[in-house]
């Protein structure tokens, strides 16, 4: 079983948020879950921000959404990919 996992980084959230947003609707077909974690709540929401998305499909989509994300100013896109041996 394997596992591709998504960890973006999201600085100056108040001004990326919405490119991101855009991009993850795109590709949404890819996204089998979505965590999205920030600090605060209110009038002391933090501007930084975390997302963690489990994809599905073709790992060359999977590259080519992660260099559309590192496109935007103030994000960090890494891809994870998690295997345990068969029994």
């Amino acid at each position: 079983m394997s596992k591709t996992v998504m960890i973006i980084l999201i600085g100056n959230r108040k001004e990326s948020a919405v490119s991101v947003q855009k991009i993850l609707t795109g590709w949404g077909c890819l996204i089998k879950t979505r965590l999205g974690i920030h600090d605060g709540v209110l009038e002391k929401c933090s501007d930084n921000g975390l997302l963690i998305l489990e994809l599905v499909g073709d790992e060359e989509k999977h590259d080519e959404l992660m260099r559309k994300l590192s496109l935007i100013n103030g994000i960090n896109a890494k891809l994870v990919k998690l295997s345990v041996a068969s029994e």
